[in-house]
């Protein structure tokens, strides 16, 4: 360890606690009454100036947190000013208010584009014979309401609905008994929107005596 300490405080604390006692044995410890004497001087001046940087430190810190405060005071009074602008404009279905404000007119909406394509379908079978199927489906940001309609193939047979979902995710308890082979076809709609439909081929089999079912085939967008 240091004699000196490394920190400010501390290497001020370390010359200021030995002044009197070095300024009495300066001859006899190998120093001079002058050197002790400039010594402690420059220890008084780095201690005023310690003492004013940790002033000037907090004066800013507060100068600082009044600055934020201020800035969230205008923001909020602004953002009510604008508030008002809208308010007006909307009432009197003109942009005129806008332009006296000089705040952009806001742009018109355009639609809302179609409901997405589901893909990452997974199924899991359940102890009662019913399979839960569940998938992926990126649609638009903002967009709500979102229902997906289910179809199922057995073999190479026709679709037929088997009901419809608010949710990624359905459970199908009408599967025929001995099935080995279905096609799902999910499509996302939304209002009168409607997203592509993705088929999903599930294979069944029996792996030492218990029952199994696997997704087999990437999705594929259906005809």
């Amino acid at each position: 360890m240091k004699l000196v300490p490394e920190d400010d405080a501390g290497a001020i604390g370390f010359f200021a606690s030995r002044s009197t006692l070095w300024s009495s044995n300066a001859v006899n410890m190998g120093s001079t009454a002058p050197i002790i004497t400039a010594m402690n001087a420059r220890t008084s001046a780095a201690q005023a100036k310690l003492t004013a940087a940790i002033a000037a430190r907090n004066a800013a810190k507060t100068a600082t947190e009044e600055l934020r405060a201020a800035i969230r005071a205008m923001r909020q009074a602004g953002s009510e000013v604008i508030k008002q602008v809208r308010t007006k404009a909307a009432v009197d279905h003109s942009d005129a208010p806008y332009y006296l404000a000089d705040i952009p007119v806001p742009p018109i909406p355009g639609p809302m584009a179609s409901p997405g394509t589901p893909t990452g379908f997974k199924v899991t079978l359940n102890g009662d014979g019913s399979i839960k199927a569940t998938w992926k489906c990126a649609n638009p940001a903002g967009s709500a309401g979102t229902m997906y309609l289910i179809w199922r193939r057995v073999g190479s047979g026709e679709f037929v609905s088997v009901g419809g979902s608010g949710t990624k995710s359905f459970v199908d308890a009408t599967l025929p008994a001995g099935a080995a082979s279905v096609t799902y076809q999910i499509q996302a709609v939304r209002s009168t929107a409607v997203g592509a439909a993705a088929q999903f081929v599930v294979n069944f089999g029996v792996t030492g005596g218990t029952m199994t079912a696997a997704v087999v085939s990437a999705p594929k967008l259906a005809a």
